[in-house]
């Protein structure tokens, strides 16, 4: 069904690039929208997001002059900046732990000029490895210097589950031991499940006591992405948001040596062991898991790392609700404000990653939700339960800013009853269907098929499911605390009947997302321009979701049969 509203209007990208004049015309444009209310008698609105508001934000956040919003950088605070201001002009009460901001300490480590060594021992003699010929590896936030020697073991997948009956350490003993794992391992789970346990391995392995890990590249990867590819980007700065004890959070320095090996530099490894690399090979093309078992070999890993100490803010604003009870339960806003910063990418002359999609667009509609949330306070009729918006840092390094809320709340944990993620709606066509991550788990995907049926917008299930996208956005973090989640991503449907928009999706994830073409100017001239019109209807579904889960008697819940209210509600006996 063509999606119609008359009060909107087709608001794409001019296409024109961003100048001092045009974002202070734009900012000007952001506050007036923002600064707008109705008169204080009147009782109950209906609330719309307006698209030249988002427009307004979005294009601030996307400027040249804040190069890319990397964490810890001047570009990324002068973008919290903005977002405080905006809660300002708004009215929001301040959430944070100084005014609106959350400061997160941060060790920010990457691998000294000395380069990385890896040695196999076996009985026929030592294999010396090359660095970023046979393997690569990351720097340690845990240990300046750290070395390890140890025997190795191979645990197939590497994977724990109780909950699908899987344990590849079954029968083995991998204590003060390297283990080396392939990748993969969760076909056929369901995706958000897979994604979850497929980023826990390394954490399977540390509790059974293991002193490294390796992941093993496999001819397979190699047939999708050759080892010389995959390493040319490894490498880099890791960062880790520091305890109140100095320590790096996640990383306690237990697994002492990781690396990314390349199969064929792992032949050594396996002389003499009860099953061969081809067994392994013909196992995984047969489809079964392969097995686990010792290895006849020992490996010494060692890395010198760098450390420098930086912070960011979590900007956090508040509306109050309005029943006596009620308004001390949260219901929490996330979208986070940073990006990847200078660009690296030598392919094109353009230095700044803009991130305009990612996400400079889920700020804007944020933002916008607020503005609507303070016009219905305005008007008398604000949310029961109160309303919380924390535009995050550091999601891009791995989620740091949203877990170190997440373990840092400024509010009691307890109290925040849902959590509802916006990250790179992707505004390139008029989408007729929306996908929403984490709604099987939780009472919230009733309230997300209502919301969007408000507004004549399908609920889709994940259509790329290999893409482990529950796992990599700020809302994760709050699941493993407890809290049901919903994450929203513009569907593959089009209502435009010439458009294929998972084509469009699929072509702005292989060309533009995490480069410099994520910037106006380009998704203008690429796609025609920045659905603004669509931006608000994505505010418009995400405020509904919200303003439910606010107004209800009862909070959401975990359903009974939910994978993650099984192992992370605070009375869970299962930990996957």
């Amino acid at each position: 069904m063509e999606y119609q509203n008359v009060s909107r209007r087709d608001t794409h990208a001019t296409g024109k690039k961003l100048t001092l004049p045009t974002l202070l015309t734009a900012l000007a444009a952001a506050l007036l929208l923002s600064a707008c209310a109705p008169a204080p008698e009147q009782q109950k609105v209906t609330s719309s997001a307006n698209p030249d508001a988002v427009q307004a934000h979005l294009e601030f956040l996307a400027s040249d002059l804040l190069e890319g919003r990397d964490t810890g950088e001047r570009g990324h605070e002068i973008a919290s900046h903005y977002i405080a201001t905006q809660y300002k002009i708004m009215g929001l009460k301040e959430a944070g732990t100084d005014g609106y901001y959350q400061r997160v300490p941060f060790r920010s480590a990457r691998l000294a000029d000395t380069q990385p060594t890896f040695v196999i021992a076996t009985p026929s003699g030592e294999h010396e490895l090359q660095y970023r010929r046979h393997f690569t590896t990351t720097a340690s936030t845990a240990e300046e210097i750290s070395e390890v020697n140890a025997e190795v073991v191979f645990v197939g997948y590497g994977l724990v589950s109780e909950t699908f009956g899987i344990n590849d350490y079954e029968g083995l003993d991998v204590e003060n031991k390297i283990v080396i794992a392939v990748s993969g391992g969760t076909q056929g789970l369901p995706s958000e499940e897979a994604a979850h346990l497929g980023a826990q391995k390394q954490r399977q392995a540390a509790e059974r006591g293991a002193v490294g890990f390796i992941t093993l590249h496999t001819p397979e990867r190699e047939a999708v992405r050759p080892f010389e590819q995959a390493v040319l980007f490894s490498g880099g700065a890791r960062m880790r948001w520091l305890d109140t004890d100095g320590n790096a959070h996640g990383e306690d320095g237990q697994l002492r040596g990781s690396a990314y090996l390349d199969y064929r530099a792992a032949e050594p490894m396996f002389a003499d062991a009860e099953y061969t690399l081809e067994d392994i090979w013909a196992a995984l093309e047969a489809g079964e898991r392969p097995p686990s078992f010792a290895l006849n070999a020992s490996v010494t890993m060692r890395r010198e790392s760098i450390f420098s100490e930086i912070d960011s803010p979590n900007v956090i604003g508040m509306i109050e609700g309005s029943d006596p009870t009620l308004k001390h339960e949260y219901v929490l806003y996330t979208a986070h404000s940073d990006h990847i910063g200078l660009a690296r990418d030598f392919s094109t002359t353009s230095k700044v990653n803009n991130g305009a999609l990612d996400n400079a667009a889920g700020v804007a509609v944020m933002l916008e939700t607020a503005r609507m949330y303070a016009e219905q306070v305005a008007a008398g009729s604000g949310p029961r339960r109160s309303i919380m918006f924390a535009a995050v840092t550091a999601e891009e390094k791995g989620l740091l800013g949203a877990d170190y809320f997440a373990h840092n709340p400024t509010v009691p944990l307890t109290s925040i009853v849902a959590n509802v993620n916006l990250d790179m709606p992707v505004l390139l066509y008029p989408f007729a269907d929306v996908i929403a991550f984490g709604a099987d788990h939780s009472s919230l995907g009733d309230v997300v098929a209502r919301a969007a049926g408000q507004h004549n917008i399908a609920l889709s299930p994940d259509p790329m499911p290999e893409q482990a996208i529950f796992t990599r956005s700020d809302h994760y973090t709050l699941v493993r605390q407890g809290i049901p989640a919903v994450f929203l991503m513009t569907g593959f449907t089009s209502q435009d009947e010439d458009e294929n928009g998972g084509e469009i999706w699929g072509k702005f994830f292989a060309e533009n997302y995490h480069r410099p073409g994520d910037d106006i100017e380009t998704l203008t001239e690429t796609y025609g321009g920045i659905r603004y019109d669509f931006g608000a209807l994505f505010t418009d579904i995400n405020f509904e979701i919200g303003m439910e889960i606010a107004n209800a008697d009862e909070a959401p819940y975990w359903l009974s049969d939910s994978y993650f209210g099984k192992i992370f509600s605070a009375d869970s006996p299962v930990r996957d």
